[in-house]
């Protein structure tokens, strides 16, 4: 996992606060730290099969080889993870395969298949262990029969550029897919499933979480037709055929499947915050906390919140400096040609909000160390980076309408590098409240 060191703070500028914030962020959701104390108790002679997906699966599973090395069944693992490129970890026993996210490609349906396979002979004295964390949905790619790559990579890539919420993506994902929404517990009956997941998600729901592969799913085929015509995305008839036919139907709650399956969520996002609240106060910082789980447009959120940055700084003089908190899954409307993740376009949308205001300092930026596509984990945002920004001749409105946040903050020299931290429970904010400076 990615270090980044903490500065002396009664010392430190704002931007070196914002910077020990994130990284508090960080330690919180290491999977060093939460996945030994979640793991079974190995007894017997079954086989113990790990398998897994998503952004912060390999650092798992370098967490569970640990573990079990020091418990004595490290010989006993066998399996693989597929986690994004660039994210992998040295693991002895449990192979690491890397693929393409946010959009899949032929590796993730490769190594999808290959999990498959590893689960589908599995006997009642067996133990698999599945550790999931965000991105494996993309990650862990299988179309359902009938369905091929390029048509499922085609429907991700329009649901990305809808602007529909994390939800309402998996309920389709779940239903054009034969691994998600629980089918892979279901392929491994009648094997003992235990399930660590790291959520990504506002509210925490396991089914929502990388689609859900070992958990019951309560939506339908119906709801994810509604959600393609809601978003007027055109669906190839494959697709059509599936989702009006019961083949395309998920395991429900009450399905026999689920009896000997335990998914567990090992570390959340209301973890991450919580963490970040106890450093801030040690810093000698007021909180305001907004919760883990925000949604709805980057843009029109960091306005909001600029808003509210710039009252709290009017009428609560006394309690400077204080900090505002948040994190959640805002989405982006693609309808410009520019660059950027959503913890930019935030950012762009708090910074043109805020229009210099002196004293107002923030953070936004992905825990994954990745803001969508791009090679930054997000950006700081300062009193002066209009000003700066004009002096290069960049427009924030300008930039906004382009959804070139990116582009903005690069050029002003204000994004975040991280690297990917091998872990991911979502978009950590800050916006630090001072007197003017």
């Amino acid at each position: 996992m990615v270090q980044i060191e903490l500065s002396n703070v009664a010392a430190g500028s704002p931007r070196a606060v914002l910077r020990d914030l994130f990284a508090s962020a960080l330690g919180a959701a290491d999977p060093m730290a939460c996945v030994p104390d979640h793991l079974p108790r190995i007894t017997g002679g079954g086989r113990v099969v790990v398998v897994g997906a998503g952004k912060a699966s390999a650092a798992m599973a370098k967490a569970v080889e640990a573990a079990a090395r020091d418990a004595g069944w490290l010989e006993r693992i066998e399996g693989l993870v597929v986690t994004r490129y660039g994210h992998g970890a040295d693991c002895a026993r449990i192979e690491i395969i890397e693929a393409a996210h946010p959009v899949p490609d032929e590796s993730g349906a490769r190594a999808a298949r290959r999990v498959m396979d590893f689960v589908g002979d599995l006997g009642p004295d067996d133990t698999l262990i599945c550790l999931i964390s965000g991105g494996g949905s993309a990650l862990l790619s299988l179309p359902a029969e009938g369905v091929d790559v390029a048509e499922k990579t085609a429907i991700n890539r329009a649901l990305l550029r809808s602007g529909a919420p994390i939800d309402q993506m998996n309920c389709v994902r779940k239903h054009i897919s034969a691994i998600k929404g629980g089918r892979l517990a279901a392929h491994a009956q009648p094997a003992q499933v235990v399930t660590l997941m790291i959520s990504d998600v506002p509210g925490d729901d396991p089914s929502v979480i990388a689609s859900g592969p070992t958990v019951p799913d309560p939506t339908t085929c119906a709801q994810a037709l509604e959600i393609l015509d809601r978003y007027g995305i055109d669906a190839p008839d494959s697709i059509l055929v599936l989702l009006n036919s019961a083949r395309g139907e998920t395991p429900k709650p009450d399905d026999p499947v689920f009896q000997r399956v335990r998914n567990t969520i090992i570390s959340r996002p209301a973890d991450m915050i919580g963490a970040v609240e106890a450093a801030a106060g040690k810093m000698g910082l007021s909180v305001v906390s907004l919760g883990a789980d925000l949604e709805g447009e980057a843009r029109d959120l960091g306005a909001e919140h600029a808003r509210l940055a710039k009252r709290l700084k009017a009428d609560r003089a006394d309690d400077l400096p204080l900090v505002i908190l948040s994190g959640g899954e805002t989405t982006v409307t693609v309808r410009g040609d520019g660059r950027g993740g959503r913890n930019a376009e935030y950012a762009l949308g708090l910074t043109a909000e805020l229009d210099g205001e002196p004293g107002i300092f923030a953070i936004a930026c992905d825990t994954d160390g990745i803001d969508g596509v791009e090679d930054n984990a997000g950006v700081v945002v300062m009193p002066d980076s209009l000003a700066r920004a004009a002096q290069q001749g960049l427009s924030a409105p300008d930039h906004l309408v382009r959804n070139n946040a990116y582009g903005f903050f690069s050029t002003i020299g204000d994004l975040v590098v991280t690297g990917p931290t091998c872990t991911n429970v979502n978009d950590f904010r800050a916006i630090l409240v001072t007197a003017d400076q």
